[in-house]
């Protein structure tokens, strides 16, 4: 399917006139083959052209760009080629054996190599840094495994704090970040298939899973969306999150992202495909129910008692986060009798000379806080580490001793941002400030009553929401009594013998499953 959809897009460049028409069939003439390669370069400086003599009497060129390819790589194939004498030139070409699958075996084995007979299929390993041979009389190009690896090293993953666990991350290199997950799933049943995406860059694109455990419709699924896409390039993998999933105007993620290999491993046994991007130290893992947002694999490094306090702790956070400042506007604005006299007099006090209407009031400090909170991620790490402690501190401060806030609203504002950062998951967290700010529209207009309605409308949506066709909601909705064990409350691991019923799995020989999420 991606080497048609490959073509298409292809065609697609060429209609619009994006690059020069490629001919269909290859030349066995070396000048023939030797221009239409060099036209496609023309005016590229990085582009290697180095003319070989092969046994001292048969004309070959090599292409490369310099800098993608291992110098001493290349060097090894030149002096291999040209160190040939003229005997064995002659042997090779006496022989029945086809010529080309002897000089590959023969001379060409230690490097490794590929023989292609469509541009199409050569000139992006060309352009990912492997080398290009063409030899007169032969109608193929030869691409030479002399790719150059470099990136940074194995580290800790930044945007996730690792508690307890390995401390390794993905990198950058696709290669390396699949050696990380093979590393801890030692199984046959588990199947990586690689294509190219971006009309222009050619990104390689993986898409990784346990064939045993993961239904083929979701494989197909997975295979078709990214087939679809039709882009200049893929910069990272919220790029094509955005590209695949189920319901761009939902706020929430339909597709999982992390920088951990053994969470990334977890999730491919429990019967998820994960799929990376060249480029990009972050995986996806789809298909994703709601519940699984709220999970970290501290959760199961820790003693179960331990695992699901933490967890009550996410839920209760994700409570604040959404509602804290409603219930204060609504309760401040239109039930003042709910509360206890002793809070409604204290309340009072602390809003007296307070210019702004409650409403006005916590739409400003959450925007302050917002603020400060972004101008902390964009700046260096130490100082936006100071810029968010020492400005939240002086500004709170400062507003409250001007009277322009009172003191319960910087507590109120305070403890929401504080529940907002205990999610594992960067983007839930960003979901419920969005729906922070929804919830406090619908409290100033209606008082609880608009807040009882925005809870309905949200979990509406989430019911009606699906991730590549498993319910977003599940075990909730629908209801899964055995998936509860492992829900708001983590069991020991002695009871974890299942897998859940969403993500929709196959059923292998074996139900038992490991114990992470």
């Amino acid at each position: 399917m991606f080497n048609k959809v490959y073509k298409r897009l292809r065609a697609r460049q060429t209609e619009t006139g994006n690059q020069p028409t490629l001919p269909l069939k290859l030349s066995s003439e070396l000048s023939e083959l030797s221009k239409t390669i060099e036209e496609l370069f023309e005016g590229s400086d990085d582009f290697i052209v180095r003319p070989l003599l092969i046994g001292k009497k048969k004309k070959a060129v090599l292409y490369y760009m310099e800098g993608l390819v291992n110098s001493k790589k290349v060097e090894q194939v030149s002096r291999t080629l040209m160190a040939m004498e003229e005997e064995e030139l002659l042997e090779l070409e006496e022989k029945e054996t086809d010529f080309l699958t002897l000089l590959q075996e023969q001379y060409l084995a230690l490097e490794g190599s590929h023989a292609f007979q469509s541009f199409d299929e050569a000139i992006p390993k060309l352009l990912a840094g492997e080398s290009l041979l063409i030899i007169d009389g032969q109608p193929y190009l030869i691409i030479i495994d002399s790719q150059q690896v470099e990136g940074r090293a194995v580290e800790e993953p930044q945007s996730e704090v690792v508690i307890r666990g390995p401390r390794d991350g993905f990198t950058e290199n696709i290669q390396t970040n699949i050696v990380l997950i093979r590393q801890r799933v030692r199984d046959v049943s588990f199947k990586v298939q690689t294509t190219s995406l971006g009309l222009r860059s050619k990104r390689k694109v993986a898409i990784l899973y346990l064939k045993d455990l993961v239904t083929q419709n979701v494989i197909d699924e997975v295979t078709y969306r990214i087939s679809c896409i039709e882009t200049d390039d893929i910069a990272e993998t919220g790029v094509l999150e955005q590209f695949i999933e189920d319901n761009v105007l939902s706020p929430f993620p339909q597709i999982s992202h992390t920088e951990r290999p053994d969470k990334t491993a977890a999730h491919l046994l429990n019967g998820q495909v994960v799929i990376l991007v060249d480029g990009t130290p972050f995986s996806l893992v789809a298909p994703i129910t709601f519940h699984q947002l709220f999970k970290s694999p501290e959760d199961y490094y820790d003693r179960w008692l331990i695992g699901s306090l933490i967890r009550i702790l996410r839920y209760v956070a994700a409570f604040f986060t959404v509602f804290l400042p409603s219930i204060y506007i609504a309760i401040v604005s239109f039930h003042q009798g709910m509360v206890p006299t002793t809070l409604a007099l204290s309340i009072a006090g602390s809003r007296e000379g307070v210019p702004f209407p409650i409403f006005a009031e916590a739409m400003l400090m959450e925007a302050t806080f917002e603020l400060l909170r972004e101008a902390g991620n964009r700046l260096p790490r130490p100082i936006g580490q100071t810029v968010g402690i020492v400005g939240g501190i002086i500004i709170g401060d400062a507003a409250v001793r001007a009277g322009i806030f009172s003191p319960i609203m910087v507590i109120v504002v305070a403890l929401t941002a504080i529940s907002s950062f205990t999610f594992p998951s960067y983007n839930v967290a960003i979901t419920f400030r969005i729906l922070r700010f929804a919830v406090m529209f619908a409290a100033a207009l209606f008082g609880l009553y608009g807040i009882v309605i925005s809870y309905i409308l949200i979990n509406i949506h989430l019911v009606g929401l699906r991730s590549f066709g498993s319910y977003y909601l599940s075990p909730y909705a629908p209801f899964n009594s055995k998936d509860w064990l492992d829900l708001v409350i983590r069991a020991p691991v002695s009871l974890l013998k299942m897998r859940t019923k969403e993500p929709k799995t196959k059923e292998p020989k074996t139900k038992e499953r490991q114990t992470q999420p």
